[in-house]
């Protein structure tokens, strides 16, 4: 029997929240809930605001194109983009530790564990770049829809030494060359940003993106059991 509308978007919404759990939160085993300082308990009982932003397709034309591969090819930092498998783990991890830190957006540290989850969903995908022979950033692609028509920029980090630098400007070009070969019905690029996170704002905003939402996540949109 084939699956119903509901119970794929059901499962789709599972996964998104596990997503943004093991991104932003902090989570729940076994139904016994982990300590949390003061500060991010408040946060999370007065609610924490992300700015939904979007780029249609249809506004990625090649003057657009041309645009990012000019910024990109005058940057004198050169990357070379590969996908992520299990053997990136530890990698991916220390990626996103040292990222994070320096960030305005609510932050745990995020463990292999809690990666390979992330790398075993289907249609989930990590893009990882190394510059001076150093990995240093990497995005992570997630899809929405009947047709995986959306993409979703779940997470994107930059280690400090190459923040501001335009790396995350060259993942982003390459993220998008990726689903031009991969995921030719894609009619939506979406992201979200913590509103204080001023510096992934302007990023993303100068990428293209526009806002045209905002959402409110409380404590139990991020609290999840483990499988």
């Amino acid at each position: 029997m084939s699956e119903s509308h509901l119970e794929r978007k059901k499962k789709l919404d599972l996964k998104k929240k596990k997503i943004r759990a093991f991104f932003l939160s902090v989570e729940t085993k076994k139904k016994k809930k982990l300590e949390v300082d003061k500060a991010t308990e408040e946060l999370y009982q007065d609610g924490m605001v992300y700015i939904q932003m979007r780029l249609p397709v249809e506004k990625i034309t090649k003057e657009f194109e041309s645009k990012l591969k000019d910024k990109i090819e005058h940057n004198i930092i050169k990357a070379k983009i590969r996908e992520a498998t299990e053997s990136d783990l530890e990698t991916l991890k220390n990626i996103y530790n040292r990222a994070w830190l320096l960030s305005n957006t609510p932050y745990r540290p995020i463990t292999k564990t809690d990666l390979k989850k992330l790398l075993d969903y289907p249609d989930t995908v990590f893009l990882i770049a190394k510059v001076y022979g150093i990995d240093a950033a990497f995005v992570l692609l997630d899809f929405e829809g009947e047709n995986k028509e959306i993409a979703v920029i779940a997470a994107l980090a930059v280690i400090p030494r190459f923040q501001r630098k335009g790396v995350g400007t060259i993942i982003g070009m390459s993220a998008w060359n990726f689903l031009k070969q991969n995921y030719s019905n894609v009619k939506e690029v979406r992201a979200e940003v913590y509103k204080d996170n001023v510096v992934s704002y302007s990023f993303i905003k100068g990428i293209g993106f526009e806002e045209f939402d905002r959402k409110v996540y409380k404590k139990e949109d991020f609290e999840i059991t483990s499988d």
